[in-house]
């Protein structure tokens, strides 16, 4: 049987999950397709939750590696939502390592060493997911967070 990989987007108060078997070869089997939004409210109790609920999800479904997209250099000044989806990415990270194998994957170091295009080139190509993607529908949204367990699974 695949291993079960989870691929996760931090963005702004929410997380964008992707769980799927992810076999030697061929398709990925997505399991589900999810967004998580941070509580409103106190954020040190809304980061609990998230913390929490994260690693109830990995340990139940026996997932065995998490990539959570790393966060990128700012071109410009760095704001406050691009702080606090970092925090949020640190409370994704911080989960996933507390169950299973935690690693972060930048944009970036996926264009240049994964296939022949850039990941945008492959999140816009709909016949890329129709061949790469079996299993519940993949919501067009979380092609991002899927890239990284394919992207993965070539290294």
């Amino acid at each position: 049987m695949a291993d079960r990989w989870v691929g996760i987007v931090a963005s702004g108060d929410k997380v964008t999950m992707v769980d799927a078997e992810v076999p030697a070869t061929g398709p990925l089997v997505v399991q589900m397709d999810q967004t998580l939004k941070l509580q409103a409210g106190d954020r040190p109790s809304a980061y609990d939750t998230l913390y929490n609920s994260l690693t109830n999800y990995f340990r139940e479904q026996k997932i065995a590696k998490v990539f959570v997209k790393a966060s990128a250099v700012s071109k410009g000044s760095v704001s406050l939502a691009h702080l606090s989806s970092a925090e949020v990415r640190g409370v994704v990270m911080a989960a996933a390592a507390s169950v299973c194998d935690a690693q972060p994957l930048a944009k970036a170091a996926i264009s240049k060493g994964f296939g022949k295009r850039k990941v945008d080139e492959y999140l816009d190509d709909a016949q890329f997911w129709k061949d790469n993607v079996d299993g519940k529908d993949l919501r067009a949204g979380s092609r991002e967070a899927a890239i990284l367990l394919i992207a993965a699974r070539g290294k």
